[in-house]
């Protein structure tokens, strides 16, 4: 996947979204410790880890889902509180689960547009715009380069590929600030995941959208992002750029050990290495 097109981000970018020192506890387990990410304007940032390290309560504590213990968090420089998921959708905050939450049994333009319909009115009768729908997301789709046979077909006969590409479209289709894609490519094949994985890179190449990617497969995740948190044990163990890291060295990192301090003596190395390297290029 070419990264000469993408355009790179300028150290000046402003911070679209911050999220400070959050902490999270289930009764006896910890979830989180104190967790401070970082999130710029058209930035693609990999947050990863075992499971159990506290991804998904952190992107539900994004998404209002959960409520954090304690901790801050600041959106377009202001500090928010999202009561429930709908506070954050509303706040340009869109988040797609693995379930990806779409209905088999509707086509593929009724799934896209679930929650807010057009209508039309018919001798005085409010009905579904059906035409104005099916319109819109097969434009939609085509100017995301997502091919779908038809907006017509029912969701079931779609591949695990082309409804991801579906649950994002339609989470991107309101114009959100920040996407959070978890685990996109959980359970697709080469091809399909080679798929999803360009939608990602259009929208970075655009890059209009801020993206918080849950992915396990480093490989990719030095092909579209442009950031790397590793999240272990509910801290953040490494947080560094794709371009000053490499593969084997965030490997390294996940296989230095179960305990803290092995952890953070690998990201010490990474970051010391990365610091090294920044400075002989200049």
């Amino acid at each position: 996947m070419s990264q000469k097109d993408i355009p790179v981000l300028k150290p000046d970018t402003p911070v679209i979204l911050e999220m400070n020192r959050i902490s999270k506890t289930f009764g006896a387990v910890t979830a989180l410790v104190d967790v401070s990410i970082k999130l710029h304007q058209g930035e693609v940032l990999a947050l990863v880890g075992d499971n159990g390290a506290g991804k998904s309560t952190l992107i539900k504590i994004l998404s209002g889902f959960h409520h954090p213990d304690s901790g801050t968090i600041v959106y377009q420089g202001k500090e928010v509180h999202f009561r429930s998921p709908r506070d954050a959708r509303a706040q340009g905050i869109e988040t797609v689960y693995q379930d990806l939450a779409l209905i088999n049994d509707l086509s593929i333009y009724h799934n896209m547009f679930i929650g807010r319909e057009y209508h039309k009115r018919v001798l005085g009768l409010k009905l579904l715009d059906n035409r104005k729908m099916r319109d819109l997301a097969q434009t939609y789709l085509n100017s995301l380069g997502i091919q779908i046979p038809s907006v017509n077909s029912t969701v079931d006969l779609l591949s695990g590929g082309q409804r991801q590409s579906v649950a994002v479209a339609r989470s991107i289709y309101s114009s959100p600030t920040v996407l959070v894609l978890d685990e996109p490519l959980a359970a697709l094949g080469v091809r399909e995941g080679a798929h999803v994985l360009g939608l990602i890179q259009n929208l970075r190449r655009q890059r209009s959208v801020s993206i918080i990617l849950i992915v396990h497969n480093y490989n990719q995740v030095f092909e579209v992002c442009d950031r790397i948190n590793f999240l272990h044990s509910g801290e953040i163990a490494l947080d560094a750029s794709t371009s000053d890291t490499s593969e084997e060295q965030l490997i390294r990192i996940v296989k230095s050990g179960l305990g803290r301090q092995a952890i953070a003596a690998a990201a010490a190395e990474v970051e010391a290495s990365t610091g090294s390297t920044s400075t002989n290029r200049l």
